[in-house]
């Protein structure tokens, strides 16, 4: 099982030096206080914005590397693009607040910078393009504001999967080597909407497990009106299962509304085999969604793994909200999650893992990325794709109860359409 070239883009120790002569003055202003930022932009990605760092001006000191940063991801098939040909990152800096206020920027631009890069042989090592400090005004006669940063790269190799069909339909799941597709796992799908211990394997209500069955799961029958056991089995191409995810959790609407809320969660289990026997099962994650209320609904998440020491001590690893109608990324990157409250918390260094989800309604097969450092085995991986089928089936255990489900996840008629 050989992994796809990534690398990732680094831009980090992000700091500002800010000339006397523009330092804001007047009661209650100070300079370590005063908010900055900048626009990160690269071709054909998303732009990112980072908060900086004030540095006094008498001081040329590098500035802390776990500061703000931001990261972008190039795959194997733009970095043949690239071959050869310089890449533009430029960056804006702005004093002031983020955001826009009556539709005009709230922030001042000070500067532009600008750094090539050439990202020849960087699949293979790490490099760096820049460290230090830049001059963002193009006056020499001038005092102007100094950008720290440093840009540099490094090999982030990842293998990819993709399912075959939507989840639900219990698709063949393949492994994507440039051209190659090649079946390594196979899915199947079940739901039962009359038995809530149909949704977990025949022993995992054996001894070693009724604490987590009390733990994980809550009585809420309310026939007609809820989402229950669903499960999709993960089997590698001997047939034998290699990972699940279980609703343990019913999916189901907030009193007077016809919405999951985020107070009342549905939730997954992703198990892994545990023993000798085919059908010993242990919990690793666990993963909770609702759908959240805005001008843009958003299905909100949040992944944990589950440890040895009980239910109530799982270690939070990715929680964020994507477009309801869009769909988006779900992600899981120590990097991303540094500046939450949940870095200290984080086994897992670097990218983890992405699944591509899409939005309500549209035909969803998932895309898979998983870092290498964090799979030793087909198992491994096999709990990763197990992972994006549930996010991807919460997309649907998320629908407005007011809208019917296709037949794949129902057993009653009159709940689904063709």
């Amino acid at each position: 099982m050989d992994p796809c070239p990534f690398v990732r883009l680094i831009v980090e120790s992000l700091a500002l030096k800010l000339p006397q002569a523009t330092r804001p003055a007047g009661s209650g202003v100070h300079p370590s206080t005063t908010p900055c930022f900048c626009k990160i932009r690269v071709k054909n990605f998303p732009s990112q914005i980072a908060l900086l760092p004030l540095c006094s001006s008498g001081s040329d000191q590098s500035p802390d590397s776990t500061g703000s940063s931001a990261g972008f991801h190039l795959d194997s098939a733009l970095l043949r693009r690239l071959s050869g040909k310089p890449l533009a990152l430029r960056m804006s800096v702005y004093t002031g607040r983020m955001g826009r206020t009556c539709g005009v920027s709230s922030g001042k631009l000070l500067g532009r910078v600008q750094v090539m890069i050439l990202f020849d042989g960087a699949e293979s090592r790490p490099n760096v393009f820049q460290n230090g400090w830049m001059k963002l005004g193009n006056e020499p006669s001038k005092p102007s504001a100094r950008l720290h940063l440093v840009v540099r790269s490094e090999p982030d190799p990842r293998f990819v999967f993709q399912f075959g069909g939507e989840p639900e339909c219990s698709p063949v799941v393949f492994q994507i080597q440039g051209t190659i597709r090649q079946p390594v796992f196979s899915c199947k799908f079940s739901a039962d909407r009359n038995s809530r211990s149909r949704s977990l394997p025949s022993d995992f209500n054996s001894n070693n497990n009724r604490g987590w069955m009390r733990s994980f799961s809550t009585e809420r029958e309310r026939p007609g009106r809820e989402r229950k056991g669903w499960m999709i089995m993960i089997h590698d191409l001997s047939g034998s299962p290699v990972a699940a995810a279980s609703m343990i959790t019913p999916f189901v609407p907030s009193p007077g509304s016809d919405r999951v809320s985020r107070s009342n969660p549905g939730a997954w289990l992703i198990l892994r085999p545990h023993g000798n026997s085919v059908s010993s099962w242990k919990a690793w994650g666990r993963l909770e969604a609702w759908r959240e209320r805005g001008s843009i609904d958003g299905l909100g998440y949040k992944f944990e793994l589950v440890t040895d020491n009980g239910p109530t001590s799982g270690i939070p690893i990715a929680e964020s909200t994507m477009n309801i109608k869009k769909g988006g990324q779900f992600c899981i990157d120590s990097r991303i999650m540094r500046d939450s409250a949940m870095s200290s918390w984080l086994p897992l260094r670097g990218f983890v893992m992405g699944s591509t989800v899409e939005g309500e309604g549209k035909v969803s097969k998932p895309l898979v990325q998983v870092g290498v450092q964090h799979v030793t085995c087909m198992a491994d991986a096999a709990l990763f794709v197990a992972l994006s089928a549930a996010i991807d089936l919460s997309m649907d255990a998320c629908r407005l109860f007011s809208h019917k489900l296709r037949k794949e996840l129902c057993h009653d008629e009159q709940d689904s359409f063709l």
